[in-house]
């Protein structure tokens, strides 16, 4: 039997990429779409390549019902779920000056960052749990270690987005908090940074292409029983917290 994927933001960008690099790899993937249109669309670009294997669940990540109404739905369709992707994220309204940021802009950006991966997580750990080799990807930014930060000599010294960054280091200590509580057990929870990538996320700015940033989210989607778990990890290896 096909081992299955949920991928939430997944209609484009890295989201998109990742599903179809699970899909060569012969996964059945979920493409998570808070917009049901545009996650059709996606399901029917991947179709148009020769994937069959591939469908849309609507979930809005920062809406209870909409998370709960997929996991249901998800339930209903697939015996359990190999891998979860934490992938949906904002980077909210900017400048993000720590002096400045609103309490609205602070709490949008958690509440789909942060809030929005605990509660997606804990709606699907029940079908993760029936699967013999459980994985959950949480796709991080290396702004938000602390360590980086702290450290002149990091290329991104300068960024200092309050919201975002934060909110992924919120992020990395759920990773930590989460892996721990199931170290006994089959799974591999770990935190990926993809890479600074040319998206709509930053106007096409980055230096890396979507196919590479997939590529290291993928890598820890599909690792063994002897594999990584609790830890924080780029393209170049191990990130510090």
């Amino acid at each position: 039997m096909k081992k299955t994927a949920l991928i939430t933001g997944a209609n484009k960008s890295i989201g998109f990429e990742t599903a179809r690099q699970l899909l060569n790899l012969n996964y059945t993937v979920y493409i998570g779409s808070r917009d049901a249109e545009k996650g059709l669309k996606a399901v029917e670009q991947l179709k148009s390549e020769g994937f069959e294997d591939v469908e849309m669940v609507q979930i809005d990540v920062t809406d209870a019902a909409s998370i709960h109404a997929a996991a249901a739905e998800l339930t209903s369709k697939v015996a359990r779920l190999d891998v979860l992707i934490n992938n949906a994220g904002i980077p909210g309204v900017m400048p993000q000056n720590a002096s400045e940021i609103t309490q609205e802009n602070l709490r949008n950006i958690f509440d789909t960052n942060f809030f929005g991966v605990v509660q997606t997580t804990q709606a699907f750990i029940p079908l993760l749990k029936k699967s013999d080799e459980p994985r959950i990807v949480n796709v991080s930014s290396d702004l938000g270690s602390l360590g980086n930060h702290t450290n002149p000599d990091y290329a991104h010294f300068d960024v200092k987005v309050t919201g975002y960054c934060s909110s992924k280091t919120a992020l990395n200590a759920f990773t930590v908090m989460l892996a721990y509580e199931f170290r006994d057990s089959k799974f591999k929870i770990n935190s990926v940074n993809p890479g600074y990538t040319a998206t709509d996320f930053n106007g096409h700015t980055g230096y890396k292409k979507v196919e590479e940033a997939a590529e290291v989210v993928v890598q820890y989607a599909i690792i063994g029983a002897d594999g990584p778990n609790g830890k924080f990890f780029s393209d170049y290896g191990e990130t510090p917290w």
